[in-house]
């Protein structure tokens, strides 16, 4: 079973999806689009991701607030969710990000990244934190 992991933004969306086993995540793409509210090609290209990866279900990034309070992008996120369920037919499992753009950065840094080459990859890296923490959660059957 494949899982995708999105991390939503203001004008771009990370995307992840895991292996088979459902055990690691792997970065794919990030969807950029020219304003925030316009979300129908972002849809229908995380649709088509869904279909291409055989995906069964979407875990998407919930950022809430540092206090655990539901913010203006939170609301959002769950709009989208919502918005992605009925587009995907797809269950949206929604998903505490909080300090996963800060995880991803470190990884960065860890790896010499440099900022310009960091602007580039740092949604996909954090649909990559966000899936794989989901994935981490998950029961394993023992082998």
């Amino acid at each position: 079973m494949r899982i995708m992991g999105l991390d939503y933004g203001s004008v771009t969306v990370g995307v992840a999806v895991s292996d088979s086993l459902g055990i690691t995540a792997q970065g794919i793409e990030i969807i950029r689009r020219k304003q925030e509210n316009k979300l129908r090609q972002t849809l229908a290209r995380i649709e088509e991701l869904a279909r291409e990866y055989q995906v069964e279900r979407i875990v998407l990034g919930y950022p809430k607030n540092m206090n655990n309070t539901i913010g203006e992008r939170a609301k959002s996120s769950e709009e989208f969710a919502r918005t992605l369920e009925r587009r995907t037919g797809l269950p949206v499992v929604l998903w505490d990000e909080r300090l996963t753009t800060a995880a991803a950065h470190q990884v960065l840094d860890m790896a010499g990244t440099g900022w310009k080459k960091r602007r580039e990859v740092i949604d996909k890296l954090a649909a990559v934190v966000i899936l794989q923490g989901y994935l981490d959660s998950l029961p394993r059957e023992a082998e």
